[in-house]
């Protein structure tokens, strides 16, 4: 068990205070509206517009309603809002624990934790997942049977840069395309959020934790998931690439007997809490060799 100080899970209950998002995804006319909006292209025309100067006026007013600490920044004038929400951070605001048995998170976010059953299922407020589902491979889905699925929510006020959890080596980037619904709780508890929306993942060899899939998913206004680099050695702490323009989600999967997640995380995830957490902070632990 991690000797950390216990964390405190959040109750995602957020939705309720969203008048928006529970006309879109609680009423047939919200729903009949929502189809265009979830397309790749939607994302694409606000693309446009968010990575021009007509967007600079956001900025400002984004930084005050999320409360956003610019102190790490590496810079603080920007061309457009896009520019500024894919702005990058000083290596010192995310340290990564340098502790080898301890798993980081390769994100900012909000975790949960979930048990891989033995038929490479999972479960998220009541929606059923199968790896295959995720991965289009039911061959690389078998080998994390048994194993453990972390899903890090990142929120509007986090930081969209993300990082590799350990040294080692990484496969080429497999995109595979859906559309772009919200991952707010309220649009996963109406449909399968991970398996429709657009997502990229990466098999990672890795020095410590064995084989780690990282899936990173698109979400409603997001254009782009964009990964530094495709087949090659990989290093701890080393950013791995970025999302554009909103909210998203990283997937990671461990195989069986590898790695378990920090107790509090656990108990979290049980009350339907999730824990928020930084990237590069300790989320688990590498169990036993002969575990």
């Amino acid at each position: 068990m991690s000797s950390k100080v216990f964390r405190v899970g959040i109750k995602a209950d957020y939705n309720k205070s969203n008048v928006f998002l529970q006309f879109m995804y609680k009423t047939p006319v919200g729903r009949a509206l929502l189809y265009p909006l979830t397309m790749p292209w939607a994302s694409k025309v606000a693309a446009v517009f968010l990575s021009s100067r007509l967007s600079k006026p956001m900025i400002n007013r984004y930084i005050k309603k999320y409360d956003i600490d610019m102190t790490y920044a590496k810079k603080h004038k920007f061309s457009s809002f896009n520019d500024f929400f894919t702005r990058e951070l000083y290596k010192e605001a995310r340290p990564f624990c340098q502790d080898v048995s301890k798993l980081c998170a390769p994100c900012d976010g909000k975790l949960t934790v979930f048990k891989i059953d033995s038929d490479s299922v999972f479960e998220i407020k009541g929606t059923t997942y199968t790896l295959k589902e995720l991965l289009h491979s039911g061959k690389l889905a078998d080998r994390f049977c048994g194993g453990w699925c972390f899903v890090y929510r990142l929120e509007p006020c986090n930081y969209h840069r993300y990082a590799y959890i350990d040294d080692g080596a990484k496969s080429d980037n497999f995109y595979i395309k859906g559309v772009l619904h919200t991952v707010q709780p309220i649009a996963i508890n109406r449909c399968k959020v991970f398996k429709n929306n657009c997502r990229e993942f990466t098999l990672m060899k890795t020095k410590n934790f064995s084989e780690v899939v990282q899936i990173e998913v698109g979400a409603l206004c997001v254009g782009k998931i964009s990964n530094r680099h495709q087949r090659g050695v990989i290093h701890k702490g080393d950013e791995k690439g970025m999302f554009e323009f909103g909210g998203s989600t990283i997937i990671q999967l461990f195989r069986k007997d590898v790695i378990s997640p920090d107790y509090d995380i656990l108990i979290n995830t049980e009350r339907d809490c999730e824990t928020p957490v930084l990237m590069g902070e300790a989320v688990g632990y590498k169990l036993p060799e002969n575990k």
